[in-house]
């Protein structure tokens, strides 16, 4: 949220996704990347609907395995309780179901990062502490974070009741680096819902996509055709 794009995939695992033989479909969330930035419309619900709307009219058919990173693995999730027939799996990294925890933690969050990079002297002391790749995506983040009214959008989200997650009935994948603040995620995961499986990748944190995409890949590989095989049998049986 905030700073990704499609690139984080382009550079990372969709090259090995497509030259397996699957068809990948990539694209930037509304406010992010190339995408259009409207001052509002930021709830959880608008990035959904985006993503139904973008399955429409790309005339993707049947069920898809949906592949999130973050803040997209929560709208993966909100997509596939709302729309569970046209989802064949879920594969989340460094992500978690939208809940009224998740709303709360992440609009502040939101809100306190703006107020911080309203200090000019925000960016060279983000450089300085964390290097010129943080403070790069810090300088992506301003536009978002001051034109729009995410932050109060995100905390104003339809948040699903706890029992619809229980009756998701969709084979997940969780992954997560074992040093993220998230790792601690994976035991209530598998707890809330039906058919989940978790992974933590050693040594590595938030951005386990981008510092490990050689494993993220295989994973992702491997879950896809495994999940095939999951889904087909449960149309069977």
């Amino acid at each position: 949220m905030v700073t990704d794009n499609l690139t984080s995939y382009y550079f990372t695992v969709a090259p090995a996704l497509a030259a397996a033989g699957h068809d990948v479909v990539m694209y930037d969330q509304r406010g992010h990347g190339r995408s259009e930035r409207p001052a509002t419309g930021y709830r959880l619900e608008d990035f959904t609907d985006d993503l139904a709307a973008l399955l429409d009219r790309t005339d993707t058919t049947g069920p898809v395995h949906l592949v999130g990173n973050s803040f997209g693995g929560t709208v993966a999730f909100d997509y596939a309780l709302r729309h569970p027939d046209r989802v064949a799996s879920l594969l989340v990294v460094e992500s978690e179901p939208p809940t009224a925890a998740w709303a709360a933690k992440v609009s502040t969050l939101l809100a306190d990062s703006a107020n911080t990079l309203r200090d000019e002297q925000a960016l060279p002391r983000i450089e300085r502490t964390n290097g010129r790749h943080e403070a790069r995506l810090a300088r992506q983040a301003c536009p978002l974070l001051h034109g729009t009214t995410i932050a109060e959008d995100i905390a104003a989200s339809r948040i699903p009741a706890e029992e619809r997650w229980r009756a998701l009935d969709l084979p997940v994948l969780a992954v997560y680096g074992d040093t993220s603040d998230l790792a601690g995620t994976a035991p209530w995961l598998e707890s809330l819902l039906p058919d989940c499986r978790t992974h933590h990748v050693a040594g590595h944190g938030h951005y386990v996509l981008v510092n490990a995409p050689r494993t993220i890949g295989a994973l992702m590989l491997d879950w896809v055709r495994a999940g095939h095989r999951q889904r087909a049998e449960a149309i069977r049986a």
